[in-house]
């Protein structure tokens, strides 16, 4: 095969990742390059768009400098998400910062919304719960804040996209203005039953249609690399963002299929198949893939706080130097001594969420050490993580059997079989952990014949190591028990007495 080696774009909040991989589905080199967050207020997060795109190309170069172009069969990206960017169509400079998922600017627009009743209606078209989390109230904002906004997007003259839009636009020098289906679900614009921009929400939020991209499949070639760029053409064929990359690069092809995925937060899909749940548990319903004209839904969950909680022992309370070292704390004692703790430190999110949820240590005596302390912060990582498990399983009408993990904490083994233990489920670690850089490069190798088809990937995913429950049920039944009285009372905390 004269192509030998796929290159994923991983376009993630801090840092830009390229990554090549061989038709094993091993990771063969890795280049990245952070760069700067912008915190003009509180509550706000921007990115400069050409840092985004300056990043991103560099470790794609270098990646090239290493790998002869001719060698690479095509090119796949993924993202994160929801983070919005407008441009000028005829010069490709962005006309303000990106303005970043985490970003709160928006929230008493989207009260205002609320009041107003369309809280339902949104949830019906999109999946999506009514939040400042997704990009139409941000789009909204930018062009209000540019003189003639709407107007000079009505002519065409601005584009509007996610950074999966804004990387095509720039690696094809703007032939293609493009997103794929699982970012557009991600706007809070897309109809998610019919697949396309949805006019009223685009009245709604003063949005015009000559600004968007269109919407390809998952995995197709949507556009091609500018040779001033990458010597030669290279096919881009895959799309998708961050979240739903990992679905598939963990292979969860099949409804009832599971991953999560741990790092600073965590987050969790469970692929429905051709079929939209709509979740009683305030989980969001989302586009996983289309591929083949075939679409695949998903319901997420996602969890704050879970890595971040093992950092605030490691900074703010010096249990350690590193974040490795929790596991053999946590391990130096049998269990946590009846010591909970809720790591609400940026409030709840699914199923709870609830934005004045605070943080909780409960159940401190004084034999408590810090190896309690920590045993209970891996413990409430995999509390949260059951809580979404068991909504999905409530929204799904079957109780998953098997969780597929990945992310940096993963290595944690503890964690992994607390997570097992307290989710009555048997936790599965694969051998590559880079699952969604995996699952960007797998959507682009189908799309070009690199792979033949999604059995054959099936085929190739590895098993590291598997976690099976080893704990009485009736203690961990009481245990969850104690741990939603502990959830109970670190709710509102930071309202209390408003």
């Amino acid at each position: 095969m004269n192509s030998n080696y796929i290159i994923a774009l991983d376009q993630g909040t801090t840092s830009s990742r390229a990554i090549v991989f061989d038709h094993g589905g091993n990771i063969v080199d890795t280049a990245q390059q952070e760069f700067a967050q912008h915190y003009p207020q509180s509550g706000w997060v921007e990115h400069d768009p050409q840092d985004i795109w300056k990043s991103q190309l560099d470790v794609l170069q270098t990646c090239l400098s290493k790998y002869k172009p001719e060698h690479i069969a095509a090119i796949g990206i993924t993202n994160q998400r929801e983070t919005t960017l407008v441009w000028e169509r005829a010069t490709g400079e962005a006309v303000h910062r990106a303005i970043v998922w985490q970003d709160r600017r928006t929230a008493a627009y989207c009260d205002q919304l609320k009041q107003e009743g369309w809280t339902e209606k949104i949830q019906a078209k999109t999946g999506l719960i009514l939040d400042a989390y997704f990009s139409a109230t941000k789009c909204k904002y930018i062009l209000d804040q540019i003189e003639n906004g709407y107007e000079r997007a009505q002519n065409g003259e601005l584009c509007f996209g996610t950074v999966d839009s804004w990387i095509i636009f720039n690696l094809t020098e703007g032939k293609v203005h493009t997103t794929d289906c699982s970012n557009a679900s991600r706007t809070m614009l897309f109809n998610i039953h019919d697949l396309t921009w949805d006019n009223e929400l685009l009245e709604l939020f003063g949005i015009p249609h000559q600004m968007l991209p269109s919407i390809s499949e998952s995995s197709e070639i949507v556009g091609y690399t500018s040779v001033k760029l990458s010597q030669k053409e290279i096919p881009i064929a895959g799309i998708a963002g961050d979240q739903q990359a990992a679905l598939f690069g963990q292979m969860c092809t099949e409804p009832g299929m599971m991953k999560n995925t741990y790092g600073t937060g965590c987050f969790m899909i469970a692929n429905t198949g051709s079929e939209v749940i709509s979740s009683k548990n305030q989980l969001l319903s989302t586009v996983a893939w289309k591929i083949g004209g075939q679409v695949s839904y998903g319901l997420e969950g996602s969890i704050f706080v879970a890595g971040a909680a093992i950092q605030w022992l490691r900074d703010g309370l010096a249990f350690f130097d590193d974040a490795k070292e929790s596991e053999a704390l946590a391990s130096s004692v049998e269990d946590t001594d009846g010591v909970y703790f809720v790591p609400a430190l940026t409030g709840l999110a699914a199923p709870h969420w609830n934005q004045y949820a605070r943080g909780a240590i409960l159940g401190i005596s004084r034999g408590t050490t810090k190896a309690h302390i920590t045993r209970a912060a891996l413990e409430g990582i995999a509390f949260q993580v059951n809580d979404v498990i068991e909504s999905i399983a409530e929204d799904l009408g079957d109780r998953p059997t098997e969780l597929r993990v990945d992310g940096g904490a993963t290595h944690n083994n503890l964690l992994m079989q607390i997570q097992s233990d307290l989710a009555s489920i048997k936790v599965v670690r694969p051998k590559v952990l880079e699952t969604t850089a995996l699952g960007a490069a797998y959507l682009a190798g189908l799309a070009v014949g690199y792979w033949s088809d999604i059995e054959s990937l099936k085929k190739q995913w590895q098993l590291d190591q598997t976690f099976t429950i080893n704990k009485d049920h009736e203690a961990i039944t009481k245990r969850k028990e104690y741990w939603n009285e502990a959830v109970k009372r670190s709710m509102n905390w930071s309202n209390t007495g408003d």
